[in-house]
């Protein structure tokens, strides 16, 4: 099965680049699911239905979010309609909206999407790892899911690392999200999961994590804050990451990065051309 997972739209440039993109990606390559996560779609905070739909009409099978996911105070409400919109599954009992749920896709298989966010350097949320082993518990890779891909939102690397190898062998693909930087250590770690760090943002990379750059700056030489946090508007650049898993296993075969268009290198998946 052949998944692509794309990191945090930031404003209308990002979600611009990702929306005219994703379903000729779709198309050209056979891909069978997409997760976008979203929760800086809106002007750089969270994400409105309006936005939301028009990812999920241009390919993306699910969307997740993270710390941003209540900016848009309107998502309390339409996030129990959404159930292709997750929040982070480690919130309290009660929290609106799911954090992890079972999709099909478009070959018909059974994909688990969970959305987990760190705590350190963070909200203070429940134990992301105790939340995680629930998940995996109740819906077992290549029993109840043939795929099975977690979203971890968080800002500590070594709290991403360590998600990947407590899931390693349980899960298909343990992603970071949340930094906005695209890391270079996409790999599948020793019990078949793949992992990745931080697929980085899909936005303007001529900015400061895709906001424009004038405030940030501002903030960190003077320590006052001058005005809101704006979205850069330059070209977007596309950041994500591909994987292909066992059929049998659910467990990866192959993970590369993806980068399109922009200001950072471009690359695409090498086995998107690669026929074995």
């Amino acid at each position: 099965m052949r998944i692509l997972f794309l990191g945090d739209l930031v404003g209308r440039s990002g979600r611009s680049a990702v929306i005219d993109k994703l379903p000729g990606l779709v198309e050209d390559n056979q891909l069978d699911f997409v997760i976008v996560n979203g929760e800086n779609a809106a002007s750089g905070f969270g994400i409105t239905e309006a936005i939301l739909q028009d990812v999920l009409d241009a390919g993306a099978d699910v969307v997740t979010t993270g710390n941003h996911v209540w900016d848009q105070r309107d998502t309390l409400v339409y996030i129990e309609r959404q159930d292709r919109l997750l929040r982070p599954v480690n919130y309290p009992s009660g929290t609106p909206g799911r954090g992890a749920h079972l999709y099909t896709a478009r070959n018909g298989a059974q994909v688990m999407v969970a959305n987990v966010m760190g705590r350190v350097y963070m909200d203070a949320l429940d134990d992301p790892f105790a939340a995680m082993d629930r998940v995996v518990s109740d819906c077992p890779l290549a029993e109840v899911a043939d795929a099975i891909i977690v979203d971890m939102h968080a800002e500590a690397t070594s709290e991403k690392q360590a998600m990947g190898h407590f899931l390693d062998g349980r899960v298909s693909l343990v992603v970071g999200t949340h930094t906005h930087v695209p890391t270079a250590d996409h790999q599948i770690l020793e019990n078949g999961t793949a992992y990745l760090s931080d697929a980085g943002m899909c936005g303007a990379y001529d900015s400061v994590l895709g906001m424009d750059k004038e405030e940030p700056v501002n903030r960190f030489q003077r320590k006052i804050p001058g005005s809101r946090f704006t979205p850069a508007t330059g070209d977007a650049t596309i950041c994500g990451v591909a994987i292909e898993t066992d059929d049998r296993t659910g467990l990866a075969d192959r993970i590369a990065p993806l980068r399109i268009g922009g200001r950072l290198e471009p690359v695409q998946p090498y086995f998107w051309s690669d026929p074995d």
